[in-house]
């Protein structure tokens, strides 16, 4: 039983909860969480380590077992260390440390979504989570997003980064292959509250790269002046912009229901 806070693996757990420098020089990150550890294996990921405590339901510990008959390194901490260097209010007892293995964006593409700027943990785990389910192809980040493998991005998105392949990269990468994949080219079309076509007078049946900006700083002239349409959803409510999970949601479906017309 590993029992101090100094104890290497307990501050490396510590770094990566803490430091995305940390995380994208090791090449790790955590996950917590009983549910979400079952959908990390059930994607087939292995662990390099697992922290287990005493308050582990059973549910967790037959997790434990499985982990353990696949030679996954697995060590007990006290409950009270468990909760130091816990990223939740209240810990479930289980801790895995995971490699960051991004799957590759599919040259042969016709939904791609980029996020400009989402600086929100939880929207842009939200969005994850939303774009596994409806679909999307791959994720690209661009600008100042927050670090798609941070400990609060990784518990919104619930198994989303084992669906989706994300690219962390620049306005002019994106650009780039948006022009050079082996389909027609991407339509680039932004979601802009200054926008003039209706979400869904716009045409989503093309192969298309949805653009969502931050609501703090909106989508960058970078993009603007590359982008084919710029679309709104109306909102006769009159509330000015909704946040850019809810505004991907929106977007997504409506250009599900378009291709399945």
């Amino acid at each position: 039983m590993i029992t101090s806070i100094h104890n290497p693996k307990i501050k490396l757990i510590q770094d990566l909860i803490k430091s995305r420098k940390v995380r994208e020089e090791s090449g790790l990150f955590v996950v917590e969480g009983v549910r979400l550890s079952e959908e990390t294996i059930r994607h087939g990921q292995k662990p390099e380590l697992i922290l287990w405590s005493e308050q582990l339901s059973p549910r967790g510990r037959d997790l434990i077992m499985k982990m353990i008959d696949q030679n996954v390194t697995v060590e007990e901490i006290p409950n009270n260390l468990m909760q130091r260097i816990s990223n939740t209010e209240i810990s479930q007892g289980i801790l895995l440390l995971m490699p960051a293995k991004p799957l590759a964006i599919p040259k042969e593409v016709n939904l791609l979504l980029a996020l400009d700027s989402i600086r929100d943990p939880g929207n842009l785990g939200t969005i994850l989570r939303t774009s596994a389910s409806f679909g999307v192809q791959g994720i690209m980040l661009l600008g100042n997003c927050t670090d798609p493998f941070a400990p609060k991005v990784v518990r919104a998105a619930m198994g989303a980064h084992f669906y989706l392949p994300i690219m962390v990269t620049s306005y002019l990468d994106f650009q780039n292959f948006c022009q050079h994949i082996q389909l027609p080219p991407l339509q680039i079309i932004l979601a802009d509250v200054h926008g003039n076509t209706p979400c869904w007078q716009a045409d989503f049946k093309v192969p298309l790269a949805l653009v969502i900006g931050g609501e703090a700083e909106g989508i960058s002239e970078e993009l603007v002046k590359i982008a084919d349409c710029r679309v709104i959803i109306p909102m006769p409510g009159g509330i000015e912009s909704l946040n850019a999970a809810m505004a991907t949601s929106i977007l997504l479906y409506e250009i599900i229901r378009q291709r399945q017309e």
